[in-house]
């Protein structure tokens, strides 16, 4: 389909706030829904919004089986072994969590992660370190943010034997740089580690191959790839996940009861504690299937051209700073920038106010990262395949605009 055709599907982008188009560049925080996943969401609600997995009743058999078509959707989507080793979760923040409490990690144990870690794949490690006596090890990243595989080759051999996982995001949210994974993987089991990848801001942008990174669990969120929001997914190897302590329990986790004892199911329904939220399982099935059905190379070609038109306008203005590397390609879909002396927060309002260009200001959940290089916030410009050029040169013009006021 052409990229007009692509937007067609996203009702989001039909609107006009203040008799203006919508320029939605904020996808890196949430990204759009298209028309499809509302549908399969409101068609759970109208025609059979039942119990799954309990109830007999033909609606109860419905939910259930839309559910396990939804969960073997997204198997094949990231090329699980088995739909048994897909989670469903609230978000990726409930599926780091999850394991962290469930690898029973004990004192003396180390978690490495690298500088730029979203603060749900840094902060459950701090707290662990605080509560267990874990030691929790940060890999500095190369001058430009990308990563450094010589650094964290030595920070593993100088844990060497003590190292029980690698918890490291697949594409950054703050500059959206991608890590090689493969390698990472690759020297961590070689360590002796397992591997706990977050790939939330990488699903929208990137074809992900569990089997082919060979990664022990992967953790990603609904609402990033034009999912429901508030379903996540958590992906583990199976014999991994069958080792795991759940650490919710309650209603559905258990084969069985007394009043002194109980017996869990296996996984992935272990995990699952209490009633699901069926139309969000049912809308990301729906929202992976529709990504199925795209070509990630024109992705990823549309994302660059954004990219490179707006660096090449932008970086040459007066105490403007890029965060990341230089060249566009490696920083996907993101455009993050300060500017000396301006506040974040009101050159995304006055782009918001001035022509209904969307962007996010602040620290987007990296507080680490800017505490540590002194730097107060950003202003980050995400994209995603249904943006067009005219809104990279609309927003290029009115931060021009912008800054000269400033």
């Amino acid at each position: 389909m052409s990229l007009e055709q692509l937007r067609q599907d996203f009702p989001m982008l039909q609107q006009r706030l203040n008799n203006k188009p919508i320029v939605y560049f904020d996808n890196a925080c949430v990204s759009l829904r298209p028309q499809v996943v509302i549908d399969a969401i409101t068609q759970y609600y109208q025609e059979y919004s039942a119990c799954g997995g309990r109830s007999m009743h033909k609606l109860g058999k419905r939910v259930t089986q839309e559910c396990a078509v939804a969960r073997q959707i997204i198997a094949n989507f990231i090329h699980a072994q088995k739909p048994e080793e897909v989670i469903f979760t609230r978000n990726t923040t409930e599926g780091i969590n999850l394991v962290a409490r469930s690898l029973n990690l004990t004192a003396g144990d180390v978690v490495l992660t690298s500088d730029k870690e979203h603060n749900s794949n840094l902060v459950p490690w701090q707290v662990l370190a605080k509560q267990k006596n874990i030691a929790h090890k940060i890999i500095p990243s190369n001058p430009d943010n990308t990563f450094n595989l010589e650094t964290y080759q030595n920070v593993l051999n100088t844990h060497k034997g003590k190292v029980k996982l690698v918890a490291i995001g697949y594409t950054s949210n703050l500059d959206g740089v991608t890590f090689p994974i493969k390698d990472i993987v690759k020297l961590a089991h070689q360590a002796g580690a397992k591997v706990l990848v977050d790939a939330a801001q990488a699903m929208l942008h990137h074809r992900i191959d569990v089997q082919n990174l060979d990664v022990d669990f992967l953790a990603f969120s609904g609402h990033k790839m034009l999912g429901p929001s508030g379903m996540g997914i958590l992906y583990g190897k199976y014999d991994l996940l069958e080792q795991l302590e759940p650490f919710l329990v309650g209603g559905d986790t258990v084969e069985y009861t007394t009043y002194t004892e109980h017996k869990f199911l296996s996984a992935p329904k272990k995990f699952e504690a209490g009633l699901q939220d069926y139309a969000g399982m049912i809308g990301l099935g729906t929202a992976a299937k529709y990504l199925e059905s795209l070509n990630y190379a024109e992705i990823n070609q549309q994302e660059f051209t954004i990219n490179k038109y707006i660096t090449e306008q932008i970086s040459q203005l007066p105490k403007l700073h890029i965060i990341g590397p230089v060249e566009p390609a490696q920083r996907g879909s993101i455009v993050s920038f300060y500017v000396d002396g301006v506040d974040s927060h009101k050159i995304a309002l006055m782009l918001d106010e001035s022509a209904n260009i969307m962007v996010r200001s602040g620290q987007h959940c990296v507080h680490s990262w800017f505490n540590a290089h002194n730097i107060h916030s950003s202003v980050r410009v995400s994209f995603s395949f249904y943006n067009t050029l005219a809104e990279a040169e609309l927003f290029a013009t009115q931060l021009k605009k912008i800054l000269m006021v400033l």
